[in-house]
């Protein structure tokens, strides 16, 4: 009775091991008889640490394949971090489940603000995401491919990011 409230959990083998505040929300076998787990905190893909919801750029659901692009920090400025795309990695889930869902859910959730902005010879995203068991805001930028990086790029990158940061905590009720 009530079987659908229950949550399975991965075999012990393949199950990854979780911080002490990190739940299992839903998983999926894969092709090469590993597993996929999605929790509170992110994304644990077969053979690699656990991605935060916060890292993960971009996820498309192909209808049998889960491609994800995470963010790797490039550079630390004052007040945000330069972000580039890591390779995609791409997993044949064999009965996906929630798995798909789960991720474009928890993917968007932790975009708490997004903007792209134009720059001379390409564009900037700004955002600040929602990082999962910290308080406050993570902001990030990831210039568009080709835009070059010189000193006027990175002062209007600058500039940009401090207004994004003003005008969310002026939104922010106290």
């Amino acid at each position: 009775m009530f079987g659908f409230l229950r949550r399975s959990r991965p075999p012990a083998a393949l199950r990854p091991v979780l911080d002490r505040d990190e739940r299992i929300l839903t998983w999926a076998s894969t092709s090469t008889e590993g597993v996929v787990v999605a929790t509170n905190r992110g994304l644990w893909l077969p053979g690699l640490h656990r991605l935060g919801w916060h890292e993960i750029l971009k996820a498309v659901w192909s209808g049998r394949e889960l491609t994800v692009i995470a963010g790797r920090v490039a550079e630390e400025r004052e007040g945000y971090a330069v972000v580039v795309d890591e390779p995609a990695i791409s997993t044949l889930l064999l009965a996906p489940g929630h798995v798909p869902h789960q991720v474009q859910v928890r993917v968007t959730k932790s975009v708490a603000i997004t903007h792209h902005h134009p720059l001379p010879g390409g564009g900037v995203r700004v955002v600040a995401r929602r990082v999962s068991g910290v308080d406050g805001l993570r902001w990030t930028v990831r210039y568009d491919t080709g835009t070059p990086i010189d000193d006027e790029v990175r002062a209007r990158t600058d500039d940009l990011v401090a207004h994004a940061r003003r005008d969310a905590e002026a939104a922010t009720p106290r």
